[in-house]
């Protein structure tokens, strides 16, 4: 019932700003879908009609009362429109670029949706947005880790996050609780930064070394992010890492995105220079039976662990 009644309005609202005229309600009743389920009778509809008269009004739409004519017997309604829509929204140069190369980040999968919401709701505002410009100096950047959504959500809602995080270096993943202050791409990574709660101190994680789920614990607004911190520098500040060659058979005509990674390709197997096996790993394990690490071992237990993963999935859809 409160869909329909919902639809309804809707469709009273665009057919009182498709006129320039006053409707009587006798021809809003014959216009507008929804009223002929009014029980067939006079009092029905003028009690349905006074009801979604009132919640327009209650949610602030200017609806007018008046007549055509002099010679009118009946009041009717209409919705200026130019007092219903908003004003249009205009942009700074630097904030048009911005908006433009969001959107362009967002067209990855796990932030279409929300991509695609906040533009409708920009363009329909007036703003003219434009998601085809600036392409030859867009930096790259890849929006397809799926923890970036729980992030960013997280971040905007100030709650607090719980993963497992394999460290560089180390060969086993360990829990991490973390208060987090946003995310950011740097040299097409992205990570997080925010104030690690076991260790009691600002730190920055990769997000290509999430070896879980992002988990959201405890309420939102549960902390502050410090005023004017700076994200880049906590990333900046992260110790170089010497890059590695790593080893990866592929099969025939396979594997398009392996072997544009990698440097040389003799029978088979590519040799791919990298510095986060983690990272490697979920491109080779992504490429399914096409590709296969051979080595550094790091790497190849990545892999054999994220397809583990996936299968438990498979197995266990619930989860």
């Amino acid at each position: 019932m409160a869909a329909r009644r919902a639809e309804r309005l809707v469709n009273l609202v665009i057919c009182l700003l498709s006129t320039r005229q006053y409707l009587t309600a006798e021809r809003i009743r014959h216009a507008v879908p929804g009223y002929d389920v009014a029980e067939g009778t006079d009092e029905a509809f003028k009690r349905m009609f006074e009801r979604d008269k009132a919640e327009l009004r209650e949610l602030g739409m200017p609806l007018e009362t008046g007549r055509n004519s002099v010679f009118d017997t009946d009041d009717g309604y209409r919705i200026v429109r130019g007092s219903y829509e908003l004003p249009p929204i205009e942009f700074e140069p630097a904030e048009a670029a911005a908006v433009a190369v969001a959107s362009r980040l967002w067209q990855s999968a796990t932030l279409a949706d929300a991509a695609r919401s906040a533009l409708t709701k920009l363009k329909a505002a007036g703003a003219e947005v434009a998601t085809t410009t600036l392409t030859a100096v867009e930096p790259p950047m890849d929006a397809t880790d799926p923890a970036l959504p729980a992030l960013i959500e997280a971040a905007r809602r100030a709650q607090a996050v719980e993963f497992d995080y394999l460290k560089l270096g180390q060969t086993q993943a360990h829990r991490r609780s973390v208060e987090p202050w946003g995310v950011l791409s740097w040299r097409g990574r992205w990570y997080l930064v925010g104030y690690d709660r076991d260790r009691q101190t600002p730190r920055s994680f990769r997000l290509s070394r999430f070896t879980s789920d992002t988990a959201p614990v405890g309420r939102a607004g549960a902390f502050e992010r410090p005023a004017e911190v700076n994200l880049l520098d906590y990333v900046v500040r992260r110790p170089a890492e010497a890059a590695r060659l790593a080893k990866v058979q592929v099969a025939e005509a396979a594997a398009a995105g392996l072997r544009r990674m990698a440097a040389e390709e003799n029978d088979g197997v590519l040799s791919i220079r990298f510095t986060d096996a983690e990272e490697l790993a979920r491109f080779v394990a992504g490429a399914g039976a096409a590709a296969k690490a051979l080595e550094p071992e790091d790497l190849v237990n990545a892999v054999q662990r994220r397809l583990a993963a996936a299968a438990a999935l498979v197995e266990e859809p619930s989860r």
